[in-house]
């Protein structure tokens, strides 16, 4: 395999089908998959995790929030991730964590120094946008695509995809897809910071920070201090 140092993401013309056809390398092949995704047929079903975002001033009246997760409480959480993380893959060789967009990015790299710190030395860290292989496509405006960033060679290696809530499951399996345009991992294991239940897929993490029942009318949102200035899990539930 052709291993590029940074797969930059930009929609082609050329069809997906005419990209596994071409003679070109399997890395080319790859990307071209992955650039023309959204030539796939849509499929009509709800998506992965719900897209609420806490905002106090906009909580409405009839909305109870309740703060599930601390900083302290997160930092444990992530900490006890790093290590069942080492001890399944009897340590860091291969590894490469791959954070979904957006708060899995920050989320993989906290993993990451923790890892480091355990064991001296640096692992791999990339992101993952799966904006192209999302199965709601049809039914959602087109978000704002941000950038896959994969700067290694996956061939063999074991990836452990990190995200912030598991719902349905449909945003892992959207990933599981764009992963394997890209390469040929050994492994692809699941690490989230909240697993709310509800599955539509056979899917289910092996590192889980909190397992947190909710009913489907609930939205969980994850902050983190990167991108929301604080870290907290808050539920918020409607007034019966």
């Amino acid at each position: 395999m052709v291993s590029g140092r940074i797969r930059s993401l930009h929609p082609l013309s050329q069809s997906r089908e005419s990209a596994k056809g071409a003679n070109a390398s399997s890395y080319q092949v790859g990307v071209a998959r992955l650039r023309n995704a959204s030539c796939r047929p849509r499929r009509r079903f709800f998506f992965g995790k719900s897209s609420f975002i806490y905002n106090p001033s906009a909580t409405s009246t009839n909305m109870s929030v309740k703060k599930i997760q601390t900083d302290v409480q997160m930092k444990r959480a992530l900490t006890r991730i790093s290590h069942e993380i080492l001890e399944r893959n009897s340590g860091a060789k291969d590894l490469i964590l791959v954070g979904m967009h957006s708060r899995g990015v920050p989320l993989a790299f906290r993993i990451r120094n923790l890892i480091s710190s355990y064991e001296g030395q640096t692992v791999d860290v990339g992101s993952l946008d799966i904006g192209l292989y999302r199965d709601d496509i049809s039914e959602k405006p087109q978000a704002t695509m941000k950038p896959t960033d994969i700067s290694v060679d996956i061939n063999g290696r074991i990836v452990v995809l990190v995200d912030d809530v598991l719902y349905t499951g449909r945003s892992i399996r959207a990933a599981m897809d764009a992963i394997n345009d890209l390469g040929r991992p050994s492994q692809i294991q699941l690490a989230v910071l909240i697993d709310r239940g509800h599955r539509e897929l056979p899917i289910r993490a092996d590192f889980v920070g909190k397992n947190v029942p909710t009913s489907q009318e609930e939205d969980v949102a994850v902050k983190l201090a990167e991108i929301d200035g604080l870290d907290e899990v808050i539920i918020s539930s409607p007034i019966t």
